[in-house]
């Protein structure tokens, strides 16, 4: 059996070093808001190049805590509306919910699955004061142009870049693009950790003064509560195992890229459509995803010849039981994204041999 994705063999190389750091993490005696914690911010904050990055429990909650702060700032009201593309994962919409805005789903780019400005300037209107661009699998979206169209448009800019660690454009990286960006360090993410975690990064200082009271009970002098806030700080055991992992994230990034460019260029079954992209470094596949009729099907044939696969993700937001108000919209692309789209294996460590295999399954296939 070819894994989905092979977590144990993924975090094996960063073990040694994680454990020859324990003895002086344990010595510190200091496990939440300490030095590792710090040394992480400080390191990721300068490689995806902003001024700050706030470390906290996990990517929701940096979504959460980006709007909460906007909304403490007067920079949004509730109410207000925020476009968001309508075949993210749910937990755009939950941060969004959570805070008391509203969101206005919209159909994504066919080709690339992300956000679309063009659909974007249809559905902008007054009531509008932010929006959400999801960096889908690992691709960044046409982040100049929003970036661009927010000025004009005098909109908060917010990046999620939970998938998208690394990214870049002339590198220029995710996280940087926009007004303040959501990170996940979900185990399974290009940069993951060895439980939950999250990260927002942001070059202005306001913000990220609010966030980081706001992730610590509201205080930043403790039993001083200045704001309401919530608990939300990324573990420094977290932190100092991500700090591991950091100084090899771009070559692990490029050893995705160089499997997901095999995949393009050697898988030819007429049933499946590849994913495309204009520059690879603007990619680093967390996720490859292709689409296939008959989905089902598809999944048991490769299941038989030793193929793991995942669907990210069957259901639309819009279409999910704790989002009923929204059932009724019309939003058939992507809706048939969520019917057709597949996750083939992807993952620093697959053997050229692996890849080869799922490779030949799939061009053999056939129903």
């Amino acid at each position: 059996m070819i894994p989905f994705f092979d977590l144990k063999q993924v975090n094996e190389p960063y073990l040694k070093i994680f454990q020859e750091n324990l003895p002086s993490f344990f010595e510190k005696n200091w496990y939440i808001l300490g030095e590792e914690l710090q040394s992480f911010e400080n390191n990721f904050s300068k490689y995806c190049g902003t001024s700050y990055a706030i470390g906290v429990g996990n990517g929701l909650d940096a979504l959460i805590l980006i709007l909460k702060a906007y909304i403490h700032l007067g920079k949004l009201n509730k109410g207000d509306a925020v476009i968001v593309p309508a075949n993210t994962f749910i937990a755009t919409i939950l941060a969004i919910k959570e805070v008391g805005l509203e969101p206005v789903f919209i159909e994504p780019n066919e080709q690339t699955f992300n956000i679309n400005l063009d659909e974007i300037k249809k559905h902008f209107n007054q009531a509008v004061k932010a929006i959400i661009c999801v960096h889908l699998y690992g691709q960044l979206s046409e982040v100049e142009a929003l970036s661009q169209f927010c000025d004009e448009n005098n909109l908060l800019f917010i990046e999620d870049a939970a998938q998208a660690h690394g990214a870049n454009i002339n590198g220029k990286r995710a996280g940087s693009f926009g007004h303040a960006a959501a990170f996940s360090f979900y185990p399974t993410k290009n940069l993951g950790a060895l439980g939950d975690g999250g990260c927002v990064t942001t070059s202005d200082e306001a913000l990220a003064k609010v966030i980081k009271k706001m992730r610590n009970y509201g205080s930043e002098k403790k039993y001083v509560h200045q704001m309401p806030g919530v608990n939300s700080r990324l573990d420094d055991i977290q932190a100092l195992f991500l700090s591991i992992k950091l100084n090899h994230l771009d070559s692990d990034n490029q050893k995705r890229q160089a499997i997901a460019k095999i995949y393009n260029e050697t898988i030819t079954n007429p049933l499946v459509v590849l994913p495309k992209w204009t520059d690879i470094n603007q990619h680093v596949f967390h996720l490859y995803v292709i689409r296939v009729k008959n989905r089902d099907n598809f999944i048991v044939k490769l299941k038989e010849k030793g193929i793991e696969t995942l669907i990210h993700y069957p259901i639309a937001p819009h279409k999910q039981e704790a989002f009923l108000a929204y059932r009724d919209l019309k939003l058939p692309l992507s809706e048939q994204l969520h019917e057709e789209v597949l996750s083939l294996p992807m993952s620093s460590v697959m053997t050229l041999e692996q890849v080869m295999k799922v490779v030949e399954v799939i061009n053999g296939l056939s129903y």
